[in-house]
């Protein structure tokens, strides 16, 4: 019942999605304030968890910094102990681990988060889908919170093996336009990207922009 609960939370929570290209990956949310008196520059849904490896969320905000610190401290563990960066696949069942414990543990509740965590490493570009019960998939594109069921169908339409990541950031940003209520500007979306150069970084608003501007063309 508790992670059903945790899942009617995530299905509240801003849309999220993930595509993986032939030669990175992308994630992309929405990011709506409940009043414009918020500075949208304190509110982060997507972030670093290591140099290659970023993760955005759908769901509870403040269950998702408890989580963001864990993974972060399990990927320094790692780097400790083996002296290289942890694998995207390692760092998803490391959280899966985490979020999987909370549902067996007294005197706590599941997260009511879903995760979706984006990088690339030896394997190439990753993505994976982390859920309240500590389940974790490999996908070629996800989505995840509300309208996330619309939001696959998009996807299966338009996803390719060859998909490059150029074109995926524009797919992403379409997908996630299908369900979005009002105007989409670069200030309530965010989108983060992993390439070939393995650094995951988060695109600037000027930048999300340009692509805004490219779509509208």
């Amino acid at each position: 019942m508790q992670i059903e609960h945790a899942l009617r939370a995530v299905n509240k929570g801003g849309t999220a999605l993930g595509i993986k290209a032939s030669n990175g990956v992308v994630i992309v949310t929405e990011k709506k304030l409940p009043t414009p008196l918020i500075d949208e520059s304190s509110i982060e849904k997507i972030s670093v968890i290591t140099e290659t490896i970023g993760m955005v969320y759908a769901g509870v905000g403040p269950d998702f910094r408890l989580i963001l610190r864990k993974a972060r401290r399990q990927a320094e563990l790692y780097k400790l102990r083996y002296h290289e960066p942890i694998p995207v696949s390692q760092c998803a069942r490391e959280i899966a681990n985490i979020m999987q414990e909370y549902t067996q543990s007294g005197g706590v509740r599941p997260f009511g988060i879903s995760l979706l965590v984006a990088g690339y490493d030896h394997n190439g570009p990753q993505l994976y889908q982390v859920d309240p019960s500590g389940s974790f998939w490999a996908w070629k594109a996800s989505s995840i919170g509300k309208n996330s069921d619309n939001a696959k169908t998009f996807l299966e339409k338009r996803y390719s093996d060859s998909i490059s990541l150029e074109d995926a950031i524009n797919t992403a940003i379409l997908t996630l336009k299908e369900g979005f209520e009002g105007e989409m500007d670069e200030n309530n979306i965010e989108i983060g990207i992993v390439d070939e150069n393995k650094k995951f970084k988060c695109l600037k608003p000027s930048e999300i922009a340009d692509y805004l501007n490219e779509i509208g063309d």
